[in-house]
Formats: C-alpha cells, structure tokens, sequence
C-alpha cells in the first residue's frame, strides 16, 4: 500500500509539474452539482468512465480523482465544465479502489480565484458487471418505427456496436431480443413485416422459423430462453394501440387475447396446455426459475369488447414445468395484484432464485406508457412484497434485467425528461434485499441523453459479446421453418 501511495503521490507531481496543478484560494462545504447525477452510488469494478459535466458557471475547472484518505490518481482541468476521464487510468484506479470509497474533488475558478467544493463520494464495489449491455433502439413514438436496430454496448468502454439494423432489411420492425443465461450462445429476435419470422441463433447455428403452428389461433410475441437452452417459452398475444384525445396517457397498448406456448429449438415443435392457453385469461410475460422447473407469467381476466382498459389487471402467476414430457401443470397465483387495484408486468426471477422482481402499474401491462409504473420485489423465501423505494421514481420505472451474478440490475427509466427511456444501474444485496441509488449508463459526452433522439428498449445483460450480428440479418430473407404441434 505505501508503494501504491508513492506511487500516486509521483503520478500528482508529475501532473502539477505538467498542467500547474491549482491550489484553493477557499474551500467550500458546499456539494457542486454534477449530470449526470454520480453522487453517492455504488459502481461496478468494471464500468467505463463515470464522465459528467459540472452544473456551476466558471472560467475554469479542476477534477481530481483518487480514493478516499490517498491523493489523487487523476487530474482533469479543462475550461470547459466537461470530465473526460482517461479510460486506462480511470480501469486502474477502479481496480486499486475495489471495496473502497472514491472521491471527485472539484475546484472551480471564478474572477481569478480558485474555489475548492466539497468532495462527491462514490463506492466502488468488488462485484462486476456483465461486460454488455443489449438494447433496441427507436424513436419513442408510434409512428416512425421504420427506423431501429438492435446494439450492444461495452459496458467497460464507450464502444457502441450494431447487432442487426433494420436499414439493412427493408426497415421491417424488429423486436424481442432475448437471450439464454446472460450468454450469446443463445439469442432470438422477432422480425415483422413481408419477411417476418423469428430468427434464433443456437449452438452455433442460425435459422429464421414459424413458432406458430397450424391450428394455434396467434403467433409467438414475448419471449423467455429457458436456462437449459433447449426450450423458448412465447406468449401469443393479439395487442392492439388505443390513443387518448387528453390525459397523461396518451397512448395505450391493451391485449384483446394472450396465452402461453413453449417451442423446442432443437424438434422445431410446439406445445401448451390449456391452463395457460384458453378463452377465460390473458397469459402473457413468460419468465424461467433459474432451475427451468416453474414458469412464471402474468395473468387477467378475459374482457369482452366493450370493457374499460383500466379495468384489466393481471395477478403474478405460476405453473410447474417437467423438461423431459413437457407438461405445464399445478398452477399457482403467487401474487393477486388485481385484489389490490394493482396490475403486474415483466416477472423476473434473481439467478439464485431468492428474488422475484416484476413491474406495478395502475392496469395493464404494458407498463412503458404509465407514469406510475415502479418496479417492485417478492422475496420467494419470506413471501414478502415491497416497492423498491430506492430505486424508483416518479415517472415510469419498467423492464429490467438481473446481471448473471444477481448483484446488479439494469432497467428502462424515464425519469429524465418524461420522454425517453434510459438504462439505469444499481446495485443488489441478496443479504440484504436492497438496492443502492441507480446511475444512468455512462456516455463518453455527458450532455449525450440531452440531444440524442432514441429510446433505449429492453435492455438485456449478456457477458460476452455477439458476432453473429450480420448472419442474423441475412437470415431474415430465408425461408421460415414451420413448427409442428407436439
């Protein structure tokens, strides 16, 4: 440790000797204001630089960078209130700090004196994080859906790759990607249009199909990868949009009809059962118990026609699943959100199984467009149900990812502007059951969610990196196969 101070106190020398390093003329105990907001979070050991802009007028800046009770490691001045931290220093530091506190200590020069405010502290934990993030992007209205692609971003670096565009596929809609595991051995992807289909890349092999059998009243839509790989869990919804001429809300996408089916990858077959396939509910947003044994879902009344849309509310639901027959049965509500006025969305289950976090809204389920949508936990030890306060805000908090090592959780959030959706970060104690204030998805321009026009879609924690992205799009122009009934 003495070494790695020497060290760091040589590196700040060095930086004086070379930028003029600023002494305070004062010192504030006043907290500066940052954007993004990276104050008092917990960052994973691996994430890229946590660059922000200073929201206080100035004629120059200074950042140091260091952990708590050690000298700084980096130095950023600049006459412009933007961090941009070096990348590689910024990975070394993270790595010496892991289980540590680490500080942004800001000076500010105004009329030739310099100000030193009070240090911003953030906790830097030892647990990583999937190293990517996969995401549809889109403008987030109705109309210009013609334009989309599916991406994944480095989470330890600024680096943005596509997966598939729809540019490259005569802009037909696209959607629904999902994935095995966190891993990239096994994805599926929705595609509509003339050459609609889905396309699933399996142990190493890709193929555009037709889940749906003859004789199945509707196609697959939501998707689930069971953990072993070997099964896809649909739900077969019939969705329409409804448009409101005044209110809040002023889009609304309702089921008319929705029920499960499950599709063998490997048989090309189809099956369901009529508990979760039938005329008096709505089945929909499968999710696997990390054992592949129960499958959770969502499930309403069935409405006629001429019923109220905020009238539909679906419980929390589960049936039991045996890998080798296939056989859904022993179906259970495991949380009637409808007795409370309440409606669920997005099961999704914690990779030890403890944990059960879903979505809560007034009615419905597709949550996105309903401000008060929170995200919630069901604790499948205790049965205990609570709001997950922390992290929620007061605009919609919705679909959300569990990392592979269930320490971290990813969701969409629109808390910024009301407008566009944002993947936020937080930290998850399983110990505990709580979560840490959540930090949006680092940018290399901090002022980036100010002027980009896309909304980020069902992000998705993978840990390694998909290259099979233009196989994919080749694929959408084949022949679909057609699933069989089982």
């Amino acid at each position: 440790m003495k070494h790695l101070t020497s060290i760091i106190s040589l590196a700040l020398l060095f930086f004086s000797a070379c930028t003029s390093y600023h002494q305070p003329d004062a010192v504030s105990n006043e907290k500066p204001a940052i954007y993004p907001d990276y104050t008092d979070i917990t960052m994973p050991v691996n994430i890229a630089p946590m660059n922000f802009e200073i929201q206080k007028k100035g004629d120059a800046y200074q950042t140091e960078i260091g952990i708590v009770g050690q000298e700084a490691a980096i130095l950023v001045q600049d006459d412009k209130p933007t961090v941009d931290i070096p990348l590689d220093d910024w990975k070394e530091l993270l790595v010496q700090a892991a289980g540590k506190q680490v500080y942004f200590r800001i000076s500010i020069e105004q009329q030739g004196k310099w100000t030193r405010y009070r240090d911003l502290i953030n906790t830097v934990s030892t647990d990583s994080i999937d190293s990517y993030l996969v995401y549809r992007l889109l403008y987030p209205g109705y109309e210009l859906w013609n334009e989309m692609g599916i991406y994944q971003r480095d989470l330890t670096s600024f680096e943005q790759s596509a997966v598939m565009e729809n540019s490259n596929f005569d802009h037909q809609c696209i959607n629904c990607h999902s994935f095995s595991q966190h891993s990239s051995d096994n994805m599926m992807v929705h595609i509509r249009g003339k050459q609609g289909g889905t396309i699933i890349y399996h142990n190493g092999h890709i193929e555009k199909i037709e889940p749906k059998p003859e004789g199945f009243k509707r196609g697959a839509t939501y998707p689930a990868w069971h953990p072993h790989g070997r099964y896809i869990a649909f739900s077969s919804n019939e969705i329409q949009q409804f448009f409101h001429s005044a209110g809040t809300k002023p889009i609304e996408v309702s089921d008319l009809a929705a029920d499960l089916m499950v599709y063998d990858v490997e048989k090309h077959q189809t099956f369901t059962d009529s508990i979760v396939y039938n005329d008096t509910y709505y089945e929909t947003f499968p999710f696997w118990a990390p054992d592949g044994k129960t499958l959770y879902f969502c499930r309403a009344k069935a409405m006629d026609q001429h019923h109220r849309l905020d009238s539909i509310r679906y419980d929390l639901c589960s049936v039991r699943f045996n890998e080798q027959t296939g056989h859904l049965d022993s179906l259970k509500i495991i949380f009637p959100a409808s007795e409370h006025g309440k409606s669920v969305s997005f099961p999704v289950v914690s990779p030890d199984g403890r944990y059960l976090m879903f979505t809560l809204s007034a009615y419905g389920n597709f949550s996105i467009w309903h401000p008060e949508s929170d995200l919630w936990l069901l604790d499948m030890t205790t049965g205990a149900v609570r709001a997950l306060s922390e992290v929620n805000s007061n605009n919609v908090d919705s679909w959300h990812c569990w990392s592979s090592n269930g320490r971290w959780f990813t969701f969409s959030s629109k808390r910024g502007d009301g407008l566009w959706t944002r993947p936020y970060f937080a930290h998850f104690d399983s110990k505990t059951g709580r979560a840490t204030k959540p930090f949006v998805l680092p940018q290399r321009d901090p002022r980036y969610y100010a002027s980009f026009m896309y909304t980020y879609n069902r992000p998705e924690l993978i840990q390694t990196k998909i290259d099979y992205g233009k196989m994919m799009e080749k694929a959408v122009a084949g022949e679909a196969i057609q699933a069989e009934q089982r």
